[in-house]
């Protein structure tokens, strides 16, 4: 699969001196990435990173911005959003990542194998602001509109909503 918003670094470019890169989308990548997510518009897209060599890998740290659009996840209605997502990534050798189950510690880094002898910044990018949407937008009149379809909300169709209809129907009987 050729990625929608190339941004490509070789390794033998990058040193151990931290070295800033920034990124942004054009208008027919946006496009392009907006189809592959789902969205309606990915109006901004771009990026700001620190790129440097260490004895494990290039490490990758900055933020992703984006502006987008989401449909209603009831109703398909235009759900706009805002994304500042801090990235930090390690970007490894084929094969030396770990494939063993492995305890995360809170300053662990997403491990990336590189490809092709580059790291590809662009679509670092893109799978933050995908790993960043919201699965379940919801436009202001979602609860409505699926109130009208039948859907019971989550207090309607929680674990004792049964015993409640009957304890009310036979209060309400007597």
């Amino acid at each position: 699969m050729t990625p929608e918003f190339p941004r490509p670094e070789r390794v033998d470019t990058i040193g151990p001196r931290e070295r800033e890169i920034a990124v942004e989308a054009n208008a027919d990548e946006r496009e392009r990435l907006a189809r592959r997510f789902g969205l309606l518009s990915l109006d901004r897209l771009e990026a700001a990173f620190r790129v440097r060599r260490e004895q494990a890998g290039i490490k990758v740290s900055g933020r992703v911005l984006a502006d987008l659009v989401q449909p209603c996840s009831a109703s398909g209605e235009p759900v706009p959003a805002h994304i500042d997502e801090a990235v930090d990534l390690l970007f490894v050798d084929p094969g030396s990542a770990a494939t063993d189950e492995v305890e995360l510690t809170a300053d662990a880094l997403d491990t990336i194998e590189i490809e092709n002898g580059v790291v590809d910044l662009g679509e670092a990018a893109a799978e933050t602001v995908a790993l960043a949407l919201d699965p379940f937008p919801r436009a202001p009149n979602a609860a409505e509109v699926l109130r009208n379809a039948g859907v019971l909300s989550e207090e309607e169709a929680g674990p004792m909503s049964g015993l409640a209809a009957a304890l009310k129907d036979k209060l309400g009987g007597r």
